[in-house]
């Protein structure tokens, strides 16, 4: 079954019926045709795609209350456990045991969007070129941090779901948020401005291809992850390029640069927020690009396998702040769930790096990180170490080529006695490595 829906006015019931039509037929497409669909929240379901023609813009309310398609649906009900009233609040960093946070309701407020699936098989989102899905940075005075509106996107308990070939601008929070799902594929999707580019957790079997994330927040983000592939992807962020938690993690050939071509949101006024302003690059609001790997595991939800074997290949990298920052140590609660076991970082070329690399394990969570094939040049303004580490199993370098200016020394090192490796590593300034308590000698060769 094939619905064609012309465009004009409020299109919100005639998606939704379109969509259940196909639905209770036992599966079809529904596709919007070229022009302007402005919409409310609406429910894709099981077997069902929902296209977007060359052309077609959906175009998202900026009214939070016009986004409670699940409380409103009589046609596949809710569960009532997965229900709530409850609304945002700091409570979402608080370990298990303690109120649960309403990111774990797929009903709650929090988790509206532009477009809902829950418990979906064998559905999509496909674009062809020029389609556009615009959340229109809707302003929720209850929402996130007490600014963020709905999602672009957001799945709970689906399978088989394939998004592709749109662009997707201007959400109030997440452009995709998905949760407690399998086998998705996010494949030439370009997400502009906004929060999150891809935000999932507790997901397995997941491949992100050929993307364009120019975001307002990290690109790639969640934790509690298996089985992940990201390939080809460009990554432009006032945040991190990975926010990210998993096992088997794989990126492979991404480019990664700033500074961001939208503004971090976060550093925005109230003002700004309400209007959904897009300063461009000024000394009032952020646009430099944090990193290109934050590790996060927080307590909203629990992390059944031991994240590790994470390895990113063969990606290019202009102007980011730092390689990783991992501070399983420190006071981020957000990283504190369950602890990084390995990262590794192969065939990296870098230029315009300005801080060091950061991983903090303690002597319960020690980790291993290997920095091999890569040439790193660091911005010729500063004076950092290539990276500080702490309390690790294995730290290995081998094959690189690091270009520093200054005196300060390669590596600083403290807490442990790990194992240490180096090979065929050369560097243009501060040969050294420090090490407390104990000095391990290591000389660079020079370049």
């Amino acid at each position: 079954m094939i619905i064609d829906i012309t465009s004009g006015g409020n299109s919100t019931r005639k998606i939704q019926n379109a969509i259940d039509e196909c639905f209770l037929a036992g599966g079809g497409e529904v596709r919007l045709e070229k022009g302007e669909h402005y919409s409310g929240g609406l429910r894709l379901r099981s077997n069902v795609t929902l296209r977007l023609l060359s052309g077609a813009r959906l175009i998202g309310s900026r009214d939070p209350k016009a986004y409670y398609v699940l409380a409103e649906d009589v046609l596949e009900p809710i569960p009532e456990a997965e229900m709530t009233n409850l609304t945002w609040d700091y409570a979402s960093s608080s370990p298990d045991g303690e109120e649960p946070s309403v990111l774990r309701y797929a009903g709650s407020r929090w988790n509206n969007a532009l477009i809902r699936l829950v418990y979906a098989r064998n559905a999509a989102i496909i674009g062809e070129e020029g389609s556009e899905i615009d959340g229109c940075d809707p302003y929720d005075e209850l929402g996130e941090e007490n600014y963020r509106g709905p999602h672009g996107i957001n799945a709970f308990y689906c399978e088989n779901i394939y998004f592709s070939g749109y662009t997707i601008s201007n959400t109030g929070n997440w452009a995709h948020a998905v949760f407690h799902s399998a086998n998705l594929v996010f494949s030439d999707i370009t997400v502009l401005a906004g929060h999150d580019g891809v935000h999932i957790t507790d997901c397995e079997n997941v491949r992100i291809s050929d993307c364009g994330f120019y975001t307002g927040d990290d690109c790639v983000a969640g934790f509690a992850n298996r089985n992940v592939t990201i390939r080809n992807c460009e990554l432009n962020t006032a945040c991190s390029a990975f926010r990210f938690g998993g096992t088997n993690v794989y990126v492979e050939k991404c480019h990664v640069f700033g500074p961001a071509r939208y503004v971090f949101r976060g550093s925005l006024t109230k003002e700004e927020k309400i209007s959904g302003a897009h300063p461009k690059d000024d000394s009032k609001h952020r646009f430099n690009m944090l990193s290109l790997f934050t590790y996060y595991a927080d307590h909203t939800f629990s992390i059944p396998v031991a994240p590790g074997n994470i390895i990113i290949s063969d990606c290019r990298v202009e102007n980011v702040d730092r390689f990783l920052h991992f501070n399983y140590s420190g006071n981020e609660r957000w990283q504190k769930n369950r602890p990084l076991e390995d990262i590794t970082f192969t065939g990296i070329e870098a230029t315009g790096i300005s801080m060091p690399l950061t991983a903090y394990g303690d002597n319960t969570a020690r980790f291993t990180l290997r920095f091999t094939h890569s040439s790193i040049d660091f911005s010729e303004e500063v004076d950092v170490p290539f990276m500080h580490v702490a309390n690790y199993r294995l730290l290995e370098l081998s094959d690189l080529r690091i270009r520093r200016s200054g005196s300060s020394p390669l590596i600083l090192s403290w807490g442990g006695d790990g194992t240490f490796t180096a090979e065929d590593v050369v560097c243009s300034a501060g040969a050294g490595i420090a090490v407390t308590p104990a000095d391990i000698p290591f000389v660079c060769k020079p370049i």
